[in-house]
């Protein structure tokens, strides 16, 4: 493994539109940009960088959960039945397989994060 320490400049990542399998999109299309920066060979743990524009989402973590640390931008998450919590940069969450609820990005957000899979 080698590892890398330089900044992740926006054309390193793949752009496309936020949508299933990840989340749903509540308000119209949310562009995201990412890349996978490592699987384990049956990919149960996966991890890379996010990036999402602004708009509110719905994320069902019902096979999976997530690790994330923002590096930057800033969201509302509010699990169903929940209050709604702000995550910032600076800020790690937690999102256990069962999660459900809405994320609502309000400043293009960057994250790190790491999927994990029973």
């Amino acid at each position: 493994m080698t590892a890398v320490n330089r900044p992740v400049e926006a054309t390193d990542l793949k752009e496309s539109l936020l949508g299933q399998p990840s989340a749903e999109p509540l308000s119209g299309e949310i562009p995201v940009r990412s890349r996978l920066d490592f699987a384990t060979g049956d990919r149960r743990v996966v991890s890379g960088v996010w990036e999402s524009e602004s708009g509110t989402s719905r994320w069902e973590f019902l096979t999976r959960g997530e690790i994330i640390h923002v590096v930057a931008g800033r969201m509302v998450v509010t699990e169903d039945g929940g209050e709604p919590v702000e995550v910032t940069a600076g800020s790690t969450a937690y999102f256990p397989i069962g999660w459900q609820g809405e994320w609502t990005v309000t400043e293009r957000l960057r994250k790190v994060f790491v999927v994990f899979k029973p």
